[in-house]
């Protein structure tokens, strides 16, 4: 059970690990105790599951026959025994808890992945098995557009398109359409053999923002791919606060050392490890969720 992933629900982690046996997702009980009551404190948490479980044994019901104990990631970086929970028994849980911060939980969850985005992070978690991308085309516009047309295919009719339309993103404007396919030949053929020069890369591409919707997912996954074959290397994306990585990318129009440095902290040679990768997409759509 190697195949982990993060949601994230009003800014709260709920970690979740893949069961290739009985192919579904299991999800940590304290973090979604933990989300529904807004409650940081895991000793709190843990004594409110007790209470739950009690609870749920003296009046006879199915909730704790829905869970069971697997290994998951801490935040000192260690695995522990944890208790997780189906995604039938979640429904049990939030309607154990019986408020209405547990219900919105509830709704948030059952409809979280029928979105567009959250259809869209599903195909994102297969690129691992896939050969999306030819290792010639790493790098180039081609590629990017295989990864959005890959990732959003289905879901929008532009995906893998080169926008047509002038955008922008609240004072932002990205590059106009009438100069777009040029600027991407420009980007293209800029040098991708260093650390800084693949930065300015990604820069450049973001600032090209080639497509109407689901720029930021697509280029990302087009980073960590240039920096694997040149480097490597890749970028655990967890490493990387929303809010610091969202004000760096604002600021790199005209000053990108800050997107720099955030990068370069959270450089790993993990490049072949599922775990990295997962959290990475899931981080990646956590940056695009409204505030």
């Amino acid at each position: 059970m190697s195949k982990l992933s993060i949601r994230f629900y009003k800014d709260r982690e709920v970690r979740a690990i893949w069961d290739e046996e009985h192919n579904h997702w299991w999800f940590s009980v304290l973090d979604i105790v933990g989300a529904i009551n807004e409650q940081d404190d895991h000793a709190k948490n843990r004594n409110y599951w007790k209470y739950l479980k009690a609870k749920s044994k003296k009046e006879n019901n199915e909730l704790v026959s829905h869970t069971t104990q697997l290994k998951l990631m801490a935040s000192d970086g260690k695995k522990y025994n944890t208790d997780v929970i189906s995604q039938a028994g979640v429904d049990k849980l939030a309607k154990a808890i019986r408020n209405q911060q547990a219900m919105d939980f509830l709704d948030w969850f059952t409809y979280s992945d029928n979105t567009i985005d959250g259809q869209s992070r599903k195909k994102a978690y297969t690129l691992w098995e896939s050969d999306l991308v030819a290792d010639k085309d790493v790098g180039k516009v081609k590629s990017l557009q295989q990864i959005h047309a890959y990732l959003f295919g289905g879901l929008y009719d532009f995906a893998g398109k080169i926008r047509t339309k002038t955008i922008a993103k609240g004072n932002t404007l990205f590059c106009l359409a009438e100069h777009l396919h040029n600027y991407l030949k420009i980007v293209e053929e800029m040098p991708e053999t260093t650390f800084d020069e693949i930065v300015d890369k990604y820069v450049e591409m973001n600032a090209a923002h080639p497509f109407m919707e689901g720029n930021g997912r697509s280029t990302r996954i087009w980073l960590d791919l240039i920096f694997k074959k040149r480097m490597k290397m890749c970028v655990d994306w967890s490493k990387i606060d929303k809010k610091e990585y969202l004000d760096a990318m604002i600021a790199s129009h005209t000053d990108s050392s800050r997107i720099h440095a955030l990068l370069k902290d959270a450089l790993t040679d993990k490049i072949n490890d599922r775990e990295t990768f997962m959290k990475g997409i899931d981080y990646s759509y956590y940056y695009e969720q409204e505030e």
